[in-house]
């Protein structure tokens, strides 16, 4: 540091010039701002944070001002996560301690009531011994469960329909809420029961007070609009409550061995039903069939071709299997397996779309129920993909989050297994011929020809299976447009069968089996309610229309627990298979599109078409489809009015509506952002592989050409090719011939390929010269594993509500950018001036250091 004695005054005393002591005493200055910079406190301050979006920049005209506004932001809230003092530190450690009581408190409630009270139910009468209860007579038994029942449906009653004022409903929503955060963790089934109970009563109380106190009765335009949306609502709680009764205990169901004596396992027809689709996706299903694990002489397999191509019946007579072709093609994919099962006599049937691989324990795992139960007619299981669907691969959430699919087949079809309620799914199911025969073969009355089937099954009398272990995978739709398309024939064909064939009347069907698939019919009707959600708080903010007819701080006390308790419950329940909110944003995706085909099954079930779903197709580059986004826009640019018009309410309007304002701003918001995320998934992602290729971890082995063999592990794998890992191998040539050894059971296979790249140990190898022979084995080896699909069953985190709401929401955000990327150029450029000059202004904001951010949040995440 100078010594003070060079300052001004002492320069001027000496006799030096003006100029001079003013020269000396700028350097001097910047000497006393440049040197402490040198000093090991600050470089160590510099290597642990780094200077945030400051550093690594290019000089600009700004910087100074950027430099003082973040230094003053660093110096005045710079973050010490290892020093924690203050608010903060106490907010953090006060946290802690409720989530430490909040698990004590679950603990105990685990150990001394949950427990026990599962021992006591699950525990046999004969252990139990001869109770109060046992020898109570069978009437009086029967007589307390009713009365049971009745005191709490009038406690229930009471709960729903007693008014409240603010205090009490406030206190009333706190005392619930606070009952479901310490039961939500608690293992078992009780708590999950208990977490349904709260939901219900919450949601019906909700219901209740929409019904009762909030339609504006003295204005027609404010009733008529009230009126929809509180339809729209009724139906959303309906869904619920079926929801619930569906999926609140799920079977879980175990294999049925088999007997040693293979002479009694039944004969099976294995059906591949195929109409336009490729060769190459057909081709690898059947080399899957030929390896499944049953008697040759009890196995017959079959391409249907609804094409009557000559190609495949060449294929068929090459690969040893059956080939049938029909000359009329009436009833599109339920008439050609009609046509095939007047020409067979397997007493199972097996049908697998011909994109769907079985593994080779597939009638292992299924069969035996049939042996067990003679009025077993189906046994289905899970329509797993191996490919990405336009979702997954838009957003890039590709075995990261679970899929639209996941929840049917992870849940709702095990819970409607315990109803006895399994539905047919068209592929990956075994079913009993003289069932079949019975109910006149596949139902071709809608063009959901597999549910229709399986409801008119259960009408007869025959039960149903449901075994959720993965036995085959298949291809998803590429495109967003064909993903949609299907939808929309799973949406109409589910419309006509409750139109034609209602669940809910005839005979032959239990209370719940009717309520599991009444739900599923409904399930499919949600397009017209969600619309109705999108432009519901348009009607106050443009139209001036009071659709609730109710204070803003009294409809928080009722809508948000409704909303909270219900998030809560479906994390708990589905966490595992679908992340919540994701339903929304699937709704939003498909409500424009769905709503008018079932609108039009309902009044004219004989109209609509079979649509076969392409598989195997591609995507040659980036695109923005905006056929399919253009109601997702219209969509926003109506929320986008009615935000605009909603700040310009508040700033101008009535003061005694700014509060209903807000809250219906934020609404506004919620449904900008769903949008965005349906408009992010219409951004379609690149894809131009012809066969996706499949992660895994097996064992391989490489042979070089001169005769050495290395081990190594097989990384991915597809119809034409193989990643490899082998460590000790120099990088090998492009175009280098190897072999591939791969082990099925006790042989082991040996397929030739051609190295196409080569980096960091990892070979990739292209398996060009492959016999027919080989090709079959390599599918068996790959594809058709017993445990090919186990490992995806991997469990996930436990699921969070409000950072599943935050990912949304930051997927919507990405939806609009997206959308700005891919915007015609002009149009870009008439905005670009004011996308720079917030890009500038955005420049001058002070930000956190990396470094700091995240270890704030781990601060935060291990609470």
């Amino acid at each position: 540091m100078l010594s003070p004695a060079f300052s001004y005054a002492a320069l001027r005393r000496r006799g030096a010039g003006r100029v001079t002591a003013l020269w000396l005493t700028g350097w001097q200055l910047l000497a006393w701002l440049i040197l402490p910079l040198e000093q090991a406190n600050w470089h160590r301050l510099l290597k642990a944070r780094g200077l945030s979006h400051l550093e690594c920049q290019p000089p600009r005209p700004g910087d100074p001002l950027r430099y003082l506004i973040q230094g003053c932001w660093l110096l005045l809230f710079r973050p010490r996560p290892e020093r924690r003092t203050g608010v903060k530190a106490w907010l953090l450690e006060s946290l802690a301690w409720l989530r430490l009581q909040q698990e004590q408190l679950q603990s105990w409630l685990h150990n001394r009531l949950f427990r026990p009270l599962a021992d006591r139910v699950t525990t046999p009468r004969t252990v139990r011994g001869r109770t109060w209860w046992r020898k109570r007579g069978r009437s009086k038994r029967r007589l307390t469960i009713w009365l049971i029942l009745v005191l709490a449906l009038l406690l229930a009653l009471l709960g729903v329909t007693q008014p409240f004022d603010y205090t009490a409903q406030l206190f009333f929503v706190l005392l619930l809420w606070s009952l479901a955060m310490v039961v939500r963790r608690l293992s078992g089934r009780f708590p999950i029961l208990l977490m349904i109970a709260l939901s219900v009563l919450i949601s019906c109380r909700y219901l209740w007070w929409r019904y009762s106190s909030t339609l504006n009765w003295n204005d027609s335009l404010d009733l008529t609009l009230g009126l929809i949306l509180l339809a729209a609502e009724t139906y959303s709680w309906l869904i619920l409550l079926l929801g619930y009764v569906q999926t609140c205990w799920p079977l879980k169901r175990q294999p049925v061995p088999l007997s040693e004596d293979t002479r009694l396992w039944p004969s099976v027809d294995l059906m591949i039903p195929t109409y336009d689709e490729p060769l190459s996706v057909v081709r690898t299903t059947v080399y899957a069939a030929l390896g499944i694990d049953w008697p040759a002489d009890k196995l017959n397999i079959y391409i249907l071709d609804d094409g009557g191509r000559m190609e495949f019946r060449r294929f068929a007579d090459e690969a040893g299997v059956g080939y049938i072709a029909r000359t009329e093609h009436h009833h599109a994919k339920a008439g050609n397996l009609n046509h095939a099962l007047k020409q067979t006599s397997g007493e199972l049937v097996a049908i697998f779309d011909c994109d769907h691989v079985p593994v080779r324990s597939f009638l292992q795992l299924t069969a035996g129920g049939f042996l067990q139960d003679p009025r077993l007619a189906l046994v289905q299981t899970p329509h797993h993909f191996f490919s990405p669907d336009p979702v997954e691969r838009n957003l890039g959430l590709f075995r990261r989050t679970p899929n639209e699919g996941e929840l049917f087949y992870g849940l709702v079809q095990d819970g409607n297994d315990m109803w006895n309620a399994t539905f047919f799914c068209g592929s990956c199911a075994l079913l009993r011929r003289s069932a079949l025969e019975e109910v006149g073969g596949i139902a071709v009355d809608t063009v959901t020809e597999d549910a229709h089937t399986a409801l008119r099954l259960h009408r007869r009398g025959w039960n149903s299976a449901y075994m959720r272990i993965p036995q085959a995978a298949g291809l998803a739709t590429e495109s967003l447009s064909a993903h949609v398309g299907q939808r929309i024939r799973w949406a109409r064909g589910m419309a006509q069968i409750f139109r034609i064939d209602n669940p809910l009347l005839g005979k032959g069907l239990t209370l719940f089996q009717r309520l599991c698939y009444v739900n599923a019919m409904l399930h499919f009707l949600a397009g017209v309610p969600r619309l109705v959600f999108l432009l519901a708080p348009l009607a106050f903010l443009l139209l001036h229309a009071y659709i609730i007819y109710a204070p803003a701080t009294l409809l928080l006390l009722y809508v948000l627990p409704h909303m909270m308790h219900s998030s809560l419950t479906a994390a708990r329940m589905q966490g595992r298979y679908r992340q919540t909110f994701w339903g929304e944003v699937y709704e939003t995706v498909l409500a424009w599109y769905i709503a008018r085909p079932t609108m039009v099954a309902l009044l004219a079930p004989s109209r609509g078409k079979f649509n076969v779903t392409a598989k195997g197709g591609l995507v040659e580059q980036t695109q923005f489809d905006w056929r399919i986004a253009r109601p997702y826009l219209v969509l926003a640019l109506l929320n986008l009015a009615g935000l605009g018009v909603g700040v310009w309410r508040f700033m101008y309007g009535p003061a005694a509506e700014q509060g209903t304002v807000v809250v219906t701003s934020l609404w506004v918001l919620y449904n900008l952002l769903i949008i965005g995320a349906a408009v992010a998934i219409a951004a379609e992602a690149r894809q131009v592989r012809h066969s996706p290729r499949v992660s895994t971890r097996l064992p391989a082995t490489l042979r070089l050409p001169g005769g050495h063999l290395y081990s190594g592990v097989l990384l991915d794998y597809s119809d034409d090719g193989v990643a490899i890992r082998v460590r000790g191998v120099a990088s090998l040539a492009m175009g280098c011939e190897v072999s591939l050894l791969l082990r099925r059971g006790e042989r082991e296979h040996v397929f030739p390929g051609v190295v196409c790249r080569s980096h960091d140990n990892v070979l990739v190898i292209h398996l060009t010269k492959l016999s027919r022979e080989q090709r079959i084995d390599f599918v068996q080896c790959t594809f058709a594993r017993a445990d090919a699909w186990l490992n995806w069953l991997e469990p996930r985190g436990r699921e969070r509500p409000l950072q599943s709401l935050l990912e949304v929401f930051a997927i919507g955000i990405r939806g609009y950018a997206r959308l700005w990327q891919f915007m015609p150029r002009w149009l870009r450029l008439l905005c670009e001036p004011l996308q720079a000059l917030l890009h500038w202004l955005g420049s001058f904001l002070p930000r956190w250091p990396q470094a700091s951010v995240d270890s704030e949040k781990r601060e935060w995440t291990t609470l």
